[in-house]
């Protein structure tokens, strides 16, 4: 058997579970996400540790989990997740109040945004976003026609995401809280919205963002070192300027994997919130467009996914693949322009590079509903095709 076929038989076993191309690009954003949890954490593991590979290993213990969690969401029905999305909503908001209680909350360089689980630090807006679309797509299911010609259906989602918002600026996470206003409102946007409301309360959204950000002066200090980091490259403008250096001590080619300099006590959070900057060090020009190119694909991928569910009138599943896609998009982007010094420095972790277990496992989470998104819309076509064929026969 030639190689070719040996190759054309494994895309068609894959093909039966998950997109190709999608497949592609998640293979290569983990094999990224391991190498970079390598290159990034063994010097800081062995100081805090004695064990260089401490953090790599806890990695990949999240990242077996976030596998399993995978094959299990994949084979839940999407009606069963239909139906959980007002559980898990109010799941989330009573964990996300639960951080904000002093004892019960991890608090890390003055935000609270983690619930300890024996050992185990859990991140529970990274939860909350997954749990968010999965009740919103549902909602547009249940309101179509009331969300698009009923202003007091648009509005429901927005009261609820008013108080998600309240919660993780109590905590504070300004970043999330970004990401959940796009979100929602894009998805209220491709769910068929009329056009003078949603402009109404984008504008307004974005109005409250503005206040929000200018009137705490560490989020302004922020804006203001962001503006120009190299004004004080040692206090507040610190992080920028050094990824800044680290990304353009990359060139073309990088400097090699594991030989970053920077990475080596100078740039805070390398293994977190700058791990784009320091694999652009390594790596280069070629490592960075490899990057951008399985992101690319991945949300590309999803968006395929939310139209071909569109034509087959699947509407949750239309819901939940462009909810994925906008969310991977925007925590995507919102990382890479931090790290660019694009946008001000948020603590947003990058999907699949950062390390850290939440954002792995809701990840992984995410890309198990995308796999059972594509399955059913396999069943649904098929079965579709199966009735043109009757006819078709009936005819004739």
């Amino acid at each position: 058997m030639s190689t070719n076929t040996q190759w054309s038989e494994l895309e068609f076993s894959v093909a039966q579970y998950v997109d190709v191309r999608m497949f592609y690009a998640i293979l290569v954003l983990f094999g990224f996400g391991i190498i970079m949890a390598a290159s990034t954490t063994v010097e800081m593991a062995h100081k805090d540790h004695a064990d260089s590979f401490f953090y790599v290993k806890k990695q990949l213990v999240f990242l077996l989990i976030g596998l399993l969690a995978l094959f299990v969401v994949s084979q839940i029905r999407l009606a069963y997740w239909e139906s959980l999305g007002p559980l898990l909503l109010v799941v989330s908001i009573a964990l996300l109040t639960l951080v904000l209680i002093p004892g019960l909350g991890r608090s890390v360089n003055g935000s609270s945004r983690w619930l300890m689980v024996g050992p185990i630090g859990i991140q529970i807006s990274e939860f909350a976003k997954i749990a968010m679309i999965i009740y919103l797509s549902g909602y547009m299911v249940r309101h179509s026609l009331r969300v698009q010609t009923k202003f007091g259906a648009f509005l429901n989602p927005l009261v609820i995401l008013g108080l998600v918002v309240v919660l993780l600026i109590l905590e504070p996470d300004f970043g999330s809280a970004v990401v959940f206003v796009i979100t929602v409102f894009a998805m209220l946007y491709l769910g068929g919205v009329r056009f003078t409301p949603f402009l109404l309360f984008t504008s307004a959204a974005i109005a409250l963002l503005v206040l929000l950000a200018i009137s705490s002066p560490y989020r302004l200090e922020r804006i203001s070192s962001f503006l120009d980091p190299w004004a004080d490259p040692f206090d507040t403008g610190f992080q920028l300027t050094q990824a800044l250096i680290a990304i353009g001590n990359g060139g073309v080619f990088g400097v090699g994997v594991g030989e970053s300099i920077q990475k080596l006590f100078y740039l805070p959070e390398a293994h977190n919130d700058f791990v784009f900057a320091v694999l652009a060090e390594e790596m280069g020009l070629i490592g960075v467009i490899m990057l951008l190119t399985a992101y690319f694909v991945l949300i590309w991928r999803c968006f395929v996914l939310g139209k071909r569910a569109q034509e087959l009138q699947m509407m949750f599943a239309q819901n939940l693949a462009y909810g994925c896609g906008i969310w991977f998009a925007l925590q995507t982007a919102i990382s890479l322009s931090v790290n660019m010094g694009m946008l001000p420095t948020k603590g947003l972790s990058l999907p699949f590079l950062s390390v850290g277990g939440s954002n792995l496992l809701v990840s992984c989470i995410a890309l198990g509903l995308l796999m059972r998104v594509y399955t059913e819309i396999s069943q649904q076509g098929a079965r579709k095709t199966n009735r043109r064929r009757k006819v078709v026969r009936r005819a004739r």
